[in-house]
């Protein structure tokens, strides 16, 4: 049996994410994860420090695709940095990882150890952006309520793209849903001065 072989952390990450949905997150070892990748359990521990995290690498890459998007943008305006941030991740997710996402996603769900591991990776990804926005001169409280905002539209498009069965990228989900979201913070409330409230 391979010790290093390339590729063994796909392999690991499609085993785990298979054997969690045939047998169940809680049902499933570590010996499994690496007997069904072909490679041994010490090796799946150079990758992952357990077996959740087996699905959940990658969130450095991804964090890094937000920020250095928010760093080199050439917008000078904080919707800019932020409307690149999101074209920059969409990229990070073409439309042939739509099913492994799917899979992924109705695993995570199922699980409220998986979903709470999910909810702490938006945070972290909400305060980089928010550092990598004050980086860039967007004053607080903007910052931290952009990179809330931003991240929810990546969080709410992604959902959708991964049950959307129309053939939409990734990109173009985000795109309505921040038009979406702009439409509905440009719109005054009932009783608001200049609204058409009572």
């Amino acid at each position: 049996m391979a010790r290093w072989a390339p590729g063994s952390g796909e392999r690991l990450q499609a085993a785990a994410l298979e054997l969690f949905d045939e047998q169940g997150y809680d049902r499933t070892t570590v010996s499994q994860i690496a007997q069904r990748a072909g490679v041994t359990d010490r090796t799946f521990f150079r990758h992952f420090a357990d077996k959740r995290e087996a699905l959940f690498a990658g969130s450095e890459r991804l964090q890094a695709v937000f920020t250095d998007a928010v760093a080199h943008s050439p917008a000078t305006d904080p919707l800019g940095l932020a409307a690149d941030a999101l074209r920059a991740a969409a990229g990070f997710f073409p439309a042939d990882r739509r099913p492994w996402a799917r899979r992924r996603a109705a695993v995570v769900e199922a699980h409220p150890a998986l979903a709470e591991r999910e909810q702490l990776k938006m945070v972290v990804l909400v305060n980089a952006v928010a550092a990598a926005l004050r980086e860039r001169g967007v004053p607080e409280p903007a910052a931290s309520l952009l990179a809330h905002s931003t991240i929810t539209v990546f969080q709410v498009a992604f959902g959708t793209w991964v049950a959307d069965e129309s053939g939409r990228t990734l990109g173009e989900v985000q795109q309505a849903t921040l038009a979406a979201l702009r439409s509905t913070l440009g719109a005054r409330p009932r009783g608001a001065p200049g609204g058409t409230g009572r």
